[in-house]
């Protein structure tokens, strides 16, 4: 009964501090309104998030504003809009599980730019990570920095000078709403199967879009 009673609490426990944690997402960051139902919203991913993130050796999303780079994962954009999203990866190639998302799903046109050259696919085993939103059929994967490239970013912060993919695509945002968005590239260096901690962890390889 002591046993029992014990695995108990220690359950409670575990269940209360990642609740506790769930409510304490970041604050959400607000897209740039550009014209009338326009919007543009910078992100980059790091293959360590340094001195940016309380978990400093996790691989992460990022969002860049007011030209600095800030931790957090929850995002506004508004209703009825294109957004046109650019994300700058600092990270090498993980390797896509299923080849299916190496394709690109739910942009405006059906693709997006890899440093200007347009294309609806990549190779699975050059994907870096994904940026993927189930509920709105949206999924781009994210070409990784080749290993022998030059002047590689070991963690954040870093300048557009270190070597980088530039990926840029557009969607088209409905009504409001709250959408979880995650990565689904293994890339959790450390953890099994590479899916844990911060691939489930708000505020490095996943959070919200609000759509307001």
């Amino acid at each position: 009964m002591v046993v029992v009673l014990a695995g108990v609490a220690i359950v409670a426990v575990a269940i209360s501090l990642y609740v506790s944690k769930y409510l304490r997402s970041p604050s959400p960051v607000a897209a740039t309104q550009t014209g009338p139902n326009q919007a543009t919203l910078t992100l980059g991913t790091t293959p360590a998030v340094g001195s940016l993130g309380g978990s400093k050796s996790w691989v992460s999303y990022l969002v860049r504003q007011h030209g600095q780079w800030d931790h957090t994962t929850v995002f506004n954009v508004p209703a009825h809009s294109l957004v046109h999203i650019t994300i700058d990866n600092f990270d090498g190639a993980s390797a896509l599980r299923n080849p299916f998302l190496s394709q690109v799903q739910g942009t405006v046109g059906g693709v997006m730019r890899i440093n200007g050259k347009a294309t609806d696919v990549i190779n699975p085993d050059d994907a870096s990570h994904t940026f993927t939103v189930p509920q709105m059929g949206i999924s781009v994967p994210l070409l990784g920095v080749p290993d022998n490239a030059k002047n590689p970013c070991a963690e954040m912060p870093c300048s557009l000078k270190k070597a980088h993919e530039t990926i840029t695509f557009t969607i088209r945002t409905g009504k409001p709403g709250r959408f979880r968005w995650q990565c689904f590239v293994p890339c959790a260096a450390g953890f099994i199967d590479g899916f844990a901690g911060p691939m489930q962890t708000i505020g490095y390889m996943d959070g919200f879009i609000h759509v307001i």
